[in-house]
């Protein structure tokens, strides 16, 4: 069955923008993205400009407020960008907002519980998969121009992305955890963390070999952030499926104390 866009290429529809995201994990090179943390709307038109496959804005460490968040995910979609969102919790009333608003997907950070992955599925499915609530009067549904039941159809063809952040050692068991999302994420500078600051690099390297082998076994991507491209097999995210580089902060910090150290002609 074809399954209608709900929206135009202009209004930012959703549903092929998840569509290019999910083919970009099976690509033969990882679909990089990077964090969002400044509320202006002309980072994410660079990082479209600059060939980011997605970005991923950030509620957990940054100053944004989900008027922001709402806003930067409306612009992303008008690039053509796939935006995700990345919460610490599952509030599913803010989460709902958010994808009504255009949003790619969801982050969850410190994920530990599967229950922590079932109300994650519940909060951005429809019934019977999940409990989101519906409503047709925003723009991931062409607001009200999309009858329900190709809406719906929609939704089921191309749901929201869940990534679900890896970033201690204390968790269930790892393939019950990742079961439900599309990537598993190792967060690891918390897990460097958790594990004492070893040392030895081979002991967080183990872990993050862990957290990439219940990904394998789950049937999941593979992803993590690393500060630049190049560090990413340093920190065993070699092979990974979906990574996040540095965040817009990050970088533009590091531009302006590259500025700033140059001489004067």
């Amino acid at each position: 069955m074809t399954v209608p866009d709900t929206g135009t290429a202009g209004a930012g529809a959703v549903h092929p923008l998840r569509r290019r995201l999910r083919a970009a994990l099976t690509g033969p090179g990882p679909a990089v993205g990077t964090f969002v943390k400044l509320a202006t709307p002309d980072v994410v038109e660079l990082a479209a400009a600059a060939g980011f496959a997605f970005v991923v804005v950030d509620l957990e460490h940054s100053t944004l407020t989900e008027r922001d968040a709402v806003a930067l995910v409306r612009h992303a979609a008008l690039c053509g960008l796939p935006a995700l969102v990345r919460v610490p919790e599952v509030d599913a009333p803010a989460v709902n907002r958010l994808l009504e608003a255009g949003a790619a997907g969801v982050q969850l950070s410190m994920l530990t519980r599967a229950a922590q992955s079932e109300a994650l599925v519940a909060a951005t499915r429809f019934a019977p998969e999940g409990r989101r609530s519906v409503s047709l009067a925003n723009r991931a549904a062409g607001f009200g121009a999309v009858p329900l039941a190709a809406f719906l159809d929609a939704e089921r063809a191309d749901p929201p992305l869940l990534v679900g952040q890896i970033e201690t050692a204390r968790t269930e068991p790892l393939e019950r955890l990742l079961a439900p999302l599309d990537v598993a994420f190792v967060g690891s500078t918390d897990l460097a963390v958790d594990l004492g600051l070893p040392t030895d690099p081979a002991v967080l390297r183990d872990a993050v070999d862990g957290v990439r082998d219940a990904a394998r076994q789950a049937g999941v991507a593979f992803g993590g952030w690393a500060p630049l491209r190049g560090a990413a097999a340093g920190l065993g995210l070699g092979t990974a499926d979906y990574l996040v580089v540095g965040s817009d902060l990050q970088l533009l910090a590091a531009g302006l104390r590259t500025a700033a150290g140059e001489e004067t002609p």
